[in-house]
């Protein structure tokens, strides 16, 4: 029980951390499609820590697993931001440096965040806090696997439409 209310607390403290990360990156860059990526997690990753903020309380409170608490958060939305971004804007500006070392980071903070709910997914029982900590780790899994795909298109716009295009070389 201890060991479940510290992984809890840990995990508060990783989501606000993320939470502000992306808030300052989408600040700081100039680029539309990194700034969209990075204000849609960072709201995904404070819905994240409402929830486990909840949890967490409710818990201490109750000294279990609460049944009360909606253990629901929203399916991420962050792939459909480089689809969006790409449709309004078009084939934009590469990534600078500090968008590409940002982007970096993120990737490192939510491949060890799916690992992270994971492993607290598979050391409960209780069916509830397993789906729950399931869901986490499938949604950071998905703003990893968004994040890497935001680093190859503002790595290589031009490769990164040529690959998703499909098109062929064969002159058909």
């Amino acid at each position: 029980m201890k060991e479940r209310l510290n992984a809890l607390e840990v995990a508060l403290n990783n989501e606000l951390q993320e939470h502000r990360f992306y808030l300052e990156h989408a600040r700081k860059t100039d680029n539309p499609v990194g700034r969209a990526m990075f204000e849609q997690i960072a709201a995904e990753e404070m819905e994240h820590y409402a929830r486990l903020r909840e949890l967490h309380g409710k818990w201490l409170k109750e000294e279990k697993w609460p049944e009360t608490v909606p253990l629901k958060v929203r399916n991420t939305v962050v792939k459909d931001v480089l689809a969006k971004m790409i449709r309004e804007a078009g084939q934009g500006p590469a990534g600078d440096k500090g968008d590409l070392e940002a982007l970096e980071t993120a990737i490192e903070f939510e491949a060890n965040g799916a690992l992270y709910y994971a492993r607290l997914r598979d050391q409960v029982a209780d069916s509830h806090e397993k789906a729950f900590f399931n869901l986490l780790a499938d949604i950071e899994h998905e703003h990893f696997v968004s994040l890497k795909d935001t680093m190859e298109y503002l790595t290589d716009p031009v490769g990164w439409f040529r690959i998703r295009e499909k098109g062929g070389l064969d002159g058909g």
